[in-house]
């Protein structure tokens, strides 16, 4: 696991303060060992994690000539099968590191290489005989890449506080990206909130020709698969026992994020069985044990499977100590309270000396674990039917115009996004509503209705919105700011095209939620586990808000968010308050008050003022 950054230029002198100021920002992420690459056109900087070959597999790492050279963040979990087969074909490797195998990989297939990869990755790959700069990124977006173009140069970096660290890029936000935070709780890719900063999608491919001056992108990987006309529990459980010795793999101490649920207790069996049971559990409470405290099942599951239990308490006082640091360590705004919960549990396990992090995330977004999804494709469902009897299957993809009658479902019974849809109007700025797309084409809400299998359509949506955006991206950069690896099995691509492939040939929306994981899971988990309903995550949410607000409330009013013209001032007023609707997850004042706290942090990154002062809003 690593932090890695870097320029490429067509002019062969590049300026290696900005890799330098970029590298430093991302100590964090690599506290282990540093490297760098420069050379005629290009600077590459790893800071690495050690996690596989502690002693060995510095970076950067070196094709036989040395004319290939790779900086990669990540795991490549088949990269014992890989090594076998470049050996037998001649390769010969100067370590033992899982990211060599990319090196010879690209000798062999060139970008293709990428194709033959199982694991989280973000890699930067310099092919010195062709001037290229290979980027990339895996297949669910576990691992982060941003991108900063100028005329004649890339920058790019694993975290976008980076990229701003760089001083190449002044703070100015995207007005169409801040209004998709508001309406979601996140930015979606490729957009983020910084004007001229973009992510690389997961999936994706980059290679910048430093000759031609020609940047290419292309698409490697669909998250879809060929029908699978099987029994689930018996193909998918066949998965997970073939794919558990493989994510296991470490040369030092892992736990497991433990709650009292399925999901994360599946993992944990499996890594358990894997490891021979050394494997320890971290489980998150909350003072005075209220009823959505999970320490209870989680010690008995950690004691059935026989490993070592650890736990951290928050309380309100702890929730508003850490808030500015949760905020900024999040990197992009995410205004997700489980942001608490995962930061506490990660600084837990490198406390106890365990610099590898297992979760359960993926299951919900898999297997319909959420009421509000499962509802929006009933919703969505009806919408099509009624629209196919009126106008024919024929219909564009995406449509701003589609009535809302003809649109898909997906936000549309969240709470919170009613919230902002009904309000937003009355807070933003004049001004800043004349920048936005008259279309709200960055919303999903306009995506005109496919036909007919919206069960694959919307399972693909959420798992390359909310999981990618909200849940992997938030849990990678929380774990990484206290130094420790997240995996998460559950969204391992071949697991991913399983599930599809099972889907398409057997719709599956109206079972049980998570049916074909807990059949899948018989015999790994008691059966109190396995039939236990799912829970909703209930921190307390409702004392954290107040008491946040108590604390923090007074930074809206008259701050950035104000100073740049995106809320008006009296709406800022009445957001400091903390207004929530009941049952709120993510209210229009907790998302304001997330953003406003990011914007002074990510404006203090990069060496520029803070509120009210600074570059105008815009549109990338």
């Amino acid at each position: 696991m690593c932090g890695i950054s870097g320029v490429v230029s067509r002019q062969a002198q590049v300026d290696a303060g900005v890799v330098e100021r970029m590298h430093g920002a991302l100590r964090h992420r690599g506290p282990d060992e540093d490297g760098t690459f420069a050379a005629a056109h290009v600077v590459m900087a790893s800071r690495r994690l050690a996690i596989v070959d502690t002693q060995g597999g510095s970076q950067p790492l070196y094709s036989e000539d040395r004319s290939v050279v790779l900086v990669a963040n990540g795991e490549i979990y088949n990269h014992a099968e890989l090594r076998a087969m470049l050996l037998a074909k001649g390769h010969q490797f100067a370590t033992a590191s899982d990211c060599e195998v990319i090196v010879h990989l690209y000798e062999e297939f060139g970008e293709n290489c990428i194709e033959h990869l199982r694991g989280m990755f973000a890699l930067a790959l310099w092919d010195e005989h062709r001037r290229h700069l290979v980027l990339a990124r895996d297949r669910m977006g576990e691992k982060p890449l941003y991108l900063h173009f100028e005329p004649g140069s890339l920058l790019f970096a694993s975290e976008l506080k980076a990229v701003l660290a760089s001083r190449r890029v002044p703070f100015a936000l995207d007005a169409d990206a801040v209004d998709q935070y508001f309406h979601q709780q996140y930015v979606s890719d490729p957009m983020t909130p910084v004007r001229g900063v973009v992510k690389l999608p997961p999936a994706h491919l980059l290679v910048y020709d430093v000759d031609r001056g020609v940047v290419t992108q292309r698409k490697y990987w669909t998250m879809d698969a060929d029908a699978v006309d099987d029994d689930p529990a018996r193909v998918l459980r066949r998965e997970l026992d073939s794919f558990a010795p493989l994510v296991s793999q470490a040369d030092v101490p892992v736990g497991v994020a433990l709650s009292g649920g399925i999901d994360s207790a599946l993992v944990a069996a499996l890594v358990a069985r894997a490891r021979g049971g050394d494997v320890h559990a971290f489980t998150v409470g909350y003072t005075g044990r209220p009823v959505n405290d999970e320490r209870t099942q989680a010690q008995s599951i950690a004691d059935w499977l026989g490993i070592p239990w650890h736990q951290v308490e928050l309380d309100k006082a702890d929730v508003v100590a850490a808030f500015p640091d949760v905020v900024r360590a999040a990197d992009d705004p995410i205004a997700d309270v489980s942001a608490f919960g995962y930061s506490a549990v990660a600084g837990l396990a490198r406390e106890c000396g365990v610099p590898v992090l297992f979760q359960g995330q993926g299951s919900d977004e898999l297997f319909w674990g959420y009421s509000w999804v499962r509802e929006a494709l009933d919703q969505s469902m009806r919408r099509a039917e009624r629209r196919q009897r009126l106008a024919g299957p024929a219909s564009p993809r995406l449509s701003a115009e589609a009535p809302p009658q003809a649109r898909l479902s997906f936000y549309d019974r969240n709470i919170d996004f009613r919230q902002a849809k009904r309000e937003l109007g009355r807070l933003y700025h004049h001004g800043f509503t004349r920048l936005l797309d008259p279309g709200r084409a960055h919303l999903v809400t306009t995506r005109a209705l496919p036909w007919p299998r919206l069960d694959l359509e919307i399972t693909q949506l959420i798992c390359g919105s909310y999981l990618l955006e909200n849940g992997l991206a938030q849990g990678d950069r929380l774990a990484m700011s206290h130094s420790v690896e997240l995996r998460v099995p559950l969204v391992d691509h071949r697991f991913v095209e399983l599930v599809m492939g099972l889907r398409k040939a057997r719709p599956d929306h109206g079972e049980l939620p998570k049916g074909w994981l807990r059949a899948a899971a018989v015999g790994l988990l008691p059966d109190e586990v396995l039939n236990r309903p799912k829970r909703p995550f209930e921190a307390p949410i409702a004392d954290w808000h107040e008491a946040l607000f108590v604390h923090y409330g007074h930074t809206l009013v008259d701050g950035f968010l104000v100073g740049h013209g995106i809320l008006r001032g009296e709406a800022a007023e009445l957001l400091s308050h903390g207004p929530r609707p009941a049952g709120s997850g993510s209210s229009l004042s907790y998302k304001a008050l997330v953003l406003e706290n990011w914007c002074r942090a990510m404006a203090r990154d990069g060496d520029l003022p803070g509120a009210p002062a600074g570059p105008p809003l815009g549109r990338n």
